[in-house]
């Protein structure tokens, strides 16, 4: 059995397009991972302002 040069050009090529399907689904599920991410954070940090903004200072003295 032989190897030819067109066969070695065609599975290469068929690996790369393989390789390439894949890194597009890798891409979008990075992509939607980041956002959600940045949308907890930005929650977190918001959350975390508004607690302080509204939060009441009391004070206990002891007496006696």
């Amino acid at each position: 059995m032989r190897v030819e040069k067109a066969d070695l050009e065609a599975k290469l090529q068929e690996i790369q397009g393989i390789v390439g399907e894949t890194t597009q689904a890798a891409r979008g599920t990075v992509v939607i991972t980041v956002a959600v991410i940045l949308v907890i954070a930005l929650f977190f940090l918001f959350g975390k302002r508004r607690g302080k903004k509204g939060s009441a200072r009391v004070e206990v003295y002891r007496l006696g």
